[in-house]
């Protein structure tokens, strides 16, 4: 949240005071960050300091809450709205810190501690929403609010802290307010249980090969990574995990079938064996939650009330959003479909395709189509030259330099940290960023902050952000190469964090990704248009050994096939998102099992046969422990405003200062400190059309 703050007595903005009760000052966490920068002291903090480091932090915040709410003074937007958003900056710093950790290197005392302080962070947050006096004291200032004189942040602000007191509760009967507590309490807990199951499961399995013969099709860094992995882990021959960089590339080259489909049912059935980590009975508790607390604030459906704060509005323009999509991309699916099995007969495979046959055929047939596999440019994206050509590309765009600086405390030796400049010398950020996959680590990419921009009084505190991979990791023989998805995920992240890194907003609840969820993933998605730039490529892609650039044959092969099977890859991304809304369009408790009701969610976008015993939901952290619950087509409604956004770099250049300096000044600076249609409009002069990107996916 934002607008004009009164300057704080503190000299430490996210610390927590040493004057709270039972404080140990030893603990680094409650003590000045002594650090380059304030920079998390990493290298300092125990697992036992996070717990009463929570409840210090809690305790004196429910005591700058009990002033605000019992307060002589007439409510005002400063000693009330303003003041409310300055209460829980030390908070939630601490929160940004511990969840980080519980995502990127957790253990089991993580997880325990995760389960431990979230029902108390919800019980602490519904104290704000469900106090009668402060809500009071908020509707006084914002029935006044037009007569305040308030800027666009402020005003903002105002209107958000109000309807966060609606939407969480404040006006329901004590009595629903007492099943509203129940309710988000039990959900806080049980997100953070469907992740740990998620994260167990998917570290429990192992391939181990010991027959040479099995690893046929493989290509040497596939196999010589699978070596090391199985070295790492005291064991003999060739190890493959369901980790991304080890399972991807299995399931796309190797020759055989039968380990291609065991290897696809153990992931696929993560979390879906009846076990003690299975996830359908969360996940049916979830929904059931979600349902009843949209019921108890007056919405028929979970979607209908996250929607409401959302671009797309509501669930039936949802719905009819992915419905035209599906419509325009379904025939290009099924066509490639039987392209791929008519591939696949003419090399003697004598069967019907499942699922783990798609990407091993498809790989085949784009060699012979495009005379293009990703195994041949691997050697030519070095993770390092990828990293300096991004970086590269951020200076050419916005004018910003990055300095490497191993002083800064970080919780994992593989992290790297990086200061961030602008264009006139002044520090923008620090940038963390962690590349591998390690089993403390959830699967997946994404970017987060440990520190988030505000101001306060003339000072502009820069944000600590962090980008979390899972990319190949290097061998005893090569380093890092990596795949041209894992290009696409690393701008993709970075333009997260380029939202994050440009943040010029006063409140931090309204800086940097605070956006809608279907808005934030235009400036992640706008940066993957430059993985199809070849005077970006050019840059970027050399020899790892030769340091020769990429041939323009080879490059020009892997561009004519980037919307190979992008038919395919469109319904893939549907089928999601209606899953998602399935889930959380139901109107009444969950009374069907998960199989049945994911079922018929996918239903319109299937092509592959069934397969017993698997189920994409119980796997689903996006939207069970991820934030995005009834948002999951974000995805895709941002790939509307990207494409065309990026229409005008290419009218322009794609290096043009001036667009660049536009989408800066009107998109990434101004977090959510405005409606993001007017951002939108204010930077391309008109509302999206859905034409662009049909046409850069060759669908139209």
């Amino acid at each position: 949240m934002k607008g004009a703050i009164v300057p704080l007595a503190i000299s430490v903005l996210f610390l927590i005071s040493c004057s709270s009760k039972n404080v140990k000052t030893d603990n680094p966490l409650m003590i000045d960050f002594n650090t380059p920068l304030q920079s998390v002291p990493f290298d300092r903090i125990d697992t036992g300091d996070y717990k009463p480091a929570f409840e210090a932090a809690i305790e004196e915040a429910r005591a700058g809450l009990k002033k605000i709410s019992k307060a002589l003074e007439t409510a005002t937007f400063q000693n009330t709205i303003e003041a409310l958003e300055l209460l829980n900056y030390k908070l939630k710093r601490l929160e940004l810190i511990f969840f980080n950790i519980n995502s990127a290197e957790t253990n089991k005392a993580i997880q325990k501690t995760a389960q431990e302080v979230s029902p108390m962070l919800t019980d602490y947050y519904n104290d704000i929403t469900l106090d009668e006096r402060l809500f009071a004291r908020v509707r006084i200032v914002y029935d006044a609010r037009e007569k305040l004189g308030l800027d666009q942040e402020q005003t903002k602000l105002l209107e958000d802290t109000y309807k966060g007191f609606v939407r969480n509760g404040a006006n329901l009967s004590p009595e629903a307010k007492g099943e509203f507590r129940k309710v988000t309490a039990e959900l806080s807990t049980l997100t953070l249980k469907f992740e740990e199951n998620l994260l167990d499961e998917t570290n429990a399995y192992q391939l181990n090969i010991s027959d040479e013969h099995d690893l046929a099709g493989l290509p040497d860094y596939v196999i010589e990574a699978a070596a090391l992995e199985a070295k790492d882990r005291n064991l003999t021959g060739w190890l493959f995990t369901l980790k991304a960089p080890s399972y991807q590339p299995f399931m796309k080259f190797s020759d055989n079938r039968k380990l291609r489909e065991e290897l696809y049912r153990a992931y696929n059935s993560r979390c879906f064996k009846l076990n003690d980590k299975d996830n359908q009975e969360i996940i049916r508790k979830i929904v059931n939650l979600r349902q009843r607390l949209a019921s108890l604030l007056g919405y028929q459906t979970y979607a209908d009330y996250v929607l409401e704060e959302r671009m797309a509005g509501s669930s039936a323009r949802v719905n009819s959003f992915l419905a035209d999509l599906l419509r325009e991309s379904k025939p290009a699916a099924l066509k490639e479909y039987a392209e791929v099995q008519a591939f696949a007969r003419r090399t003697d495979a004598d069967f019907t395709l499942q699922r783990w046959d798609w990407t091993y055929f498809s790989e085949k047939l784009k060699n012979e189509k495009f005379s293009f596999t990703d195994e041949m440019i691997k050697p030519y994206f070095r993770l390092e030259n990828v990293e300096a050509g991004i970086f590269n590309l951020a200076g050419k765009l916005y004018g910003i330099t990055f300095q490497a600086d191993t002083t800064i405390p970080v919780y994992n030796p593989e992290v790297k940290t990086y200061r961030i400049f602008d264009e006139d010398g002044s520090f923008l950020a620090l940038l963390y960023i962690d590349y591998f996959p390690r089993e403390s680590k959830q699967g997946g990419a994404w970017m987060t902050n440990y520190q988030e921009q505000h101001k306060l009084g003339n000072q502009n505190t820069r944000p600590h952000v962090s980008l979390v991979l899972n990319f190949t990791k290097p061998t005893e023989s090569k380093p890092s190469l990596l795949t041209y998805d894992e290009v696409r995920t690393f701008l993709h992240e970075f333009g997260h964090a380029l939202h994050s890194i440009f943040s010029n907003c006063t409140y931090q609840s309204l800086a940097g990704t605070n956006v809608y969820r279907d808005f934030v993933e235009l400036p992640s998605q706008i940066m993957e248009n430059w993985a199809e730039q070849k005077e970006w490529l050019n840059q970027v892609a050399v020899h790892y050994e030769t340091g020769e650039r990429i041939p323009d044959e080879l490059l020009g092969n892997m561009l004519k096939s980037r919307n190979y099977n992008s038919g395919y890859a469109f319904i893939r991304q549907i089928s999601f998102g209606l899953d998602d809304m399935a889930w959380h369009t139901l109107r009444d408790s969950m009374d069907t099992s998960v199989a049945e009701i994911e079922k018929a969610a996918m239903a319109p976008t299937e092509i592959f046969p069934a397969v017993d015993g698997c189920n994409f939901s119980t796997g689903f952290a996006h939207i069970f422990s991820g934030g995005y619950a009834a948002g999951y087509y974000g995805y895709k409604w941002a790939e509307v405003l990207d494409a065309d956004a990026f229409s005008l770099f290419l009218a322009n250049g794609i290096y043009d200062r001036t667009t660049a300096r536009s989408f800066r000044e009107n998109i990434l600076s101004r977090g959510g400190t405005e409606d993001p249609m007017v951002l939108y409009k204010r930077f391309r002069g008109q509302e999206a059309s859905i034409e662009p990107l049909l046409v850069r996916s060759g669908l139209k």
